[in-house]
């Protein structure tokens, strides 16, 4: 489905001009799927931003981060962690894409998420989708690799009907 490049309204596949701002079809697009690597180029991206952030709150004589923040799950369940910074990956990411659509990594790399039809997600999708990547990350992953090759969802982007497009500007 095109959708026009300078106001993003939903054209008709053979649409001359936009229904809604009146630009000639040659400025619409249509969704492309954001290729794993530029995902996971966007999520380093993020992760350093993210650790100096964090670790500028464990300098020393600064103890914004409770030194015995417990572990809600055993340190013998491999791939699942729910510790303080998995906590703040969440409200991170599901503001951010929940607000905007993109994370620093994603506005660098263009590419965002967005419901199936290209729309923006409302927090609802943005936290379930954000769950995966900030707490079961390898599982996430590795199901989706295995499980929606061709979509290039992981899991959770699957579970919220989301996926992660290139942005034409």
């Amino acid at each position: 489905m095109p959708y026009c490049k300078k106001c993003g309204a939903e054209m008709a596949d053979r649409a001359r001009f936009c229904p809604n701002c009146g630009a000639p079809a040659e400025y619409a697009y249509a969704l492309t799927l954001a290729s794993w690597g530029e995902r996971f180029i966007a999520w380093v991206i993020d992760m350093i931003l993210l650790g100096i952030v964090l670790s500028w709150l464990r300098l020393p004589g600064f103890h914004m981060i409770p030194s015995a923040w417990g572990r809600a799950v055993p340190n013998w369940l491999p791939f699942v962690d729910f510790g303080f910074n998995n906590l703040i990956y969440f409200v991170y990411w599901t503001f951010l894409e929940g607000t905007y659509g993109q994370s620093v990594g994603k506005m660098v790399m263009k590419i965002y998420v967005a419901d199936l039809d290209g729309g923006p997600l409302d927090m609802g999708k943005s936290a379930l989708q954000s769950i995966g990547k900030a707490f079961l990350l390898p599982i996430d992953c590795i199901l989706g690799w295995f499980m929606y090759p061709s979509r290039q969802q992981r899991l959770f982007n699957n579970l919220s009907n989301t996926v992660v497009l290139k942005k034409y500007e």
